[in-house]
C-alpha cells in the first residue's frame, strides 16, 4: 500500500476542522497510520519546506507553519497520495471544486487548509521528517473487503 503525508495547517486547527477533514479521508477509504499533534519548530518547518528557501513566500510561510499546531497524519492505500490530493483540491482554493477540502473550506492560497504530498517519493521523505518509524501502526481493517479489491 502506498502511504502520504497530510498536514492540517494552522489555519485547520484554528478553525476548528481537525474532524471534518479527517473524516474526509476516512470517507474516502483511506487507512489512517499514523497520527499526532505537535507545534512545529523552526528547524522542522524548514526542512519540510527547503525547496522553497530563498523565494519571497518562505520566511511568511515558516511564520505561519509554526504561528499554531499542525496535525500531522500518515494515510495508507492504493494510489493514496492522488486519492488524497484529489480529496484535498487544487492548490488555490477558489480554483477547488466544490466536495474538494479547499473548495468547501477555503479561501486564499495562503491559508489553504491541508497539505498533502505531491508524489510517493516525496511522501516517503516527508513521512520519515514528521514521523518515526515507531509511530506507524500497520493493521487490518475488517471494512477493508469492502473498499479494495
Amino acid at each position: 500500500m502506498e502511504k502520504t503525508l497530510i498536514l492540517i495547517k494552522p489555519d485547520g486547527v484554528e478553525r476548528l476542522l481537525i474532524g471534518p477533514i479527517v473524516t474526509r479521508f476516512e470517507q474516502r477509504g483511506l487507512k489512517i497510520v499514523g497520527l499526532k499533534m505537535l507545534q512545529v519548530s523552526d528547524e522542522l518547518a524548514r526542512r519540510h519546506y527547503a525547496i522553497h528557501e530563498g523565494k519571497p513566500f518562505f520566511e511568511p510561510l515558516i511564520e505561519y507553519i509554526t504561528s499554531s499546531p499542525v496535525v500531522a497524519i500518515v494515510l495508507a492505500g492504493p494510489q493514496a497520495v492522488q486519492a488524497a490530493r484529489n480529496t484535498i483540491g487544487a492548490t488555490r482554493p477558489v480554483e477547488a471544486s466544490a466536495g474538494t477540502i479547499r473548495g468547501d473550506f477555503g479561501l486564499m492560497v495562503g491559508r489553504n487548509l491541508v497539505h498533502g504530498s505531491d508524489s510517493p517519493e516525496n511522501a516517503n521523505k516527508e513521512i520519515d521528517l514528521w514521523f518515526n518509524p515507531s509511530e506507524l501502526v500497520d493493521y487490518k481493517r475488517t471494512i477493508d473487503t469492502w473498499i479494495l479489491e
